[in-house]
């Protein structure tokens, strides 16, 4: 089956081969990202400023920058780097550097650090908009609603005055962290301030569709139109998307028939929510009549929407079909991505056929770059058959295409080396990502612990957990 999936796509037969070549090519050696990179992934942490000075490397702006959106997922690691190339001659951070480092801090919860640098970017007149929303989403998205709340409320101490646009940062921050009643209140507390613009009703309306609370999205699109803000085709497709979260996908189909009376022609999004829909509930006939009239009326399927008609034959288990739309994509010149594969491998590793998944992955590495989920599942897959070595492998694989891991990842084969009692790889793991500035999860850390006093290592239990409280003092992740 897979066999005849590679051939349709790809023209030719499968040739098994190694997962990565040992060779490195000249242009690699020479390109100075890719060095700085492997120093990145090799050198410890307290020699990597020495190693940094004897490379040589000129850094500049464009190349730190793609440093740091590689290794974001780094923490304490990406930190260092942004630090050393703040001493160097004749170079001065950009804000888009600014603003990589202080989202890569917040996800690792390091917020003294990151109010360090916006104090700089103060002193240097760097400050914007974007600086602060980009805090408040991370504070939202942590759960810390008051910190979110009060960033947007010392704007104007850092000579950044409050806008619209802040207003709405704020308040999409809090509706994606499931936190609409504040946004709500918010908004209506200060709605005479900021006078609501069309983005303004569409982001709670969003959020209440999350919630769910239909009735309450109902109530906000209604004042939307009263003020005489007019629903646009993104409206239109957050109505769509909320209907369909709510299990009405048959209103959502009105509303669409809606928007082609009145001229709005529905786009690719709003097919690709209404074909997902359909096959979360196994309606594939209606998956499949959606996406041929989204051709019928002339909208070109994006690799969204092939993704949630993949996603829908997944659920039923139809995967010569799938291999059909696969082969579809390949006629109409989209390119499968991550997702794609992400989508048939879950499948896959469901249904238990994980040699098919792992033939996938491999086919996979030869066309694009997989992503966090891609080698969280694979590694997860592997640990679960008991096949630690092949689990290794991928973490190697990953590894060198300089790939770092987040947090996710790390306690996917942490988990995994605990279930197989191989205690001491699941230490050294352990302490190389609190060595990046990520808190182990709970469940991850009382699984170790327990190994750990089973096996009368205390000492080791207390080494990381000395190594943990050197840390921001946070509580340990859920």
């Amino acid at each position: 089956m897979l066999r005849q999936l590679h051939q349709k796509l790809w023209g030719r037969k499968v040739i098994v081969t190694r997962m990565y070549s040992s060779k490195e090519s000249m242009e690699d050696k020479l390109d100075p990202l890719n060095r700085l990179c492997k120093i990145m992934m090799s050198c410890p942490k307290l020699g990597l400023d020495t190693e940094l000075d004897q490379s040589g490397i000129r850094i500049s702006s464009e190349m730190l920058d793609d440093a740091l959106k590689r290794f974001e997922n780094a923490g304490m690691l990406a930190y260092r780097l942004f630090e050393w190339a703040g001493k160097q001659h004749n170079y001065e951070h950009s804000t888009r550097s600014y603003h990589i480092m202080i989202e890569s801090l917040a996800k690792i919860r390091q917020y003294q650090i990151m109010w360090d640098l916006v104090n700089k970017m103060k002193t240097k007149g760097m400050l914007n908009i974007e600086t602060f929303c980009i805090i408040m989403r991370k504070y939202a998205r942590a759960q810390k609603v008051e910190e979110a709340v009060y960033t947007f409320n010392i704007m104007n101490k850092f000579d950044v005055p409050s806008n619209l646009a802040a207003f709405n940062g704020l308040l999409s921050a809090l509706c994606k962290s499931k936190n609409v009643r504040k946004a709500q209140e918010i908004f209506d507390s200060k709605k005479h301030e900021f006078v609501p613009d069309l983005k303004t009703y569409s982001i709670l309306i969003e959020g209440w569709g999350r919630a769910p609370n239909l009735p309450k999205a109902r109530e906000v699109y209604r004042e939307m139109i009263e003020v005489g803000c007019n629903a646009d085709i993104v409206t239109y497709g957050i109505m769509v998307d909320i209907l369909c979260k709510a299990g009405r996908v048959d209103k959502a189909v009105e509303i669409v028939k809606e928007m082609e009376f009145s001229g709005c022609r529905p786009t690719s999004f709003i097919y690709s929510v209404l074909v997902h829909t359909y096959g979360l509930e196994n309606r594939i006939e209606d998956a499949i009549d959606t996406f041929l009239e989204m051709e019928k009326n002339g909208v070109e399927a994006d690799v969204a929407v092939y993704n949630s008609l993949i996603s829908a034959f997944c659920k039923v288990n139809k995967f010569k079909n799938i291999y059909r739309v696969l082969n579809d994509m390949q006629l109409k010149g989209v390119t499968p991505n991550a997702r794609t594969c992400n989508i048939i491998l879950s499948g896959l590793i469901a249904r238990g056929e994980t040699d098919d998944a792992f033939k996938v992955f491999r086919r996979m590495l030869k066309i694009f770059d997989p992503d966090a989920d891609t080698y969280t599942m694979m590694i997860k897959m592997f640990c679960e058959r008991n096949e630690l070595k092949m689990a290794h492998k991928v973490w190697k694989y990953m590894k060198r295409k300089q790939f770092v891991p987040g947090m996710h990842t790390f306690s996917a084969f942490i988990n995994g080396l605990c279930d197989n009692a191989d205690v001491s790889k699941a230490c050294v793991l352990m302490e190389e990502m609190i060595e990046k500035g990520m808190r182990p999860g709970r469940m991850t850390f009382e699984k170790l612990r327990q190994l750990l006093l089973k096996e009368g290592r205390e000492d080791v239990l207390e080494f990381l957990q000395l190594k943990i409280n050197l840390m921001v003092r946070e509580p340990l992740s859920d």
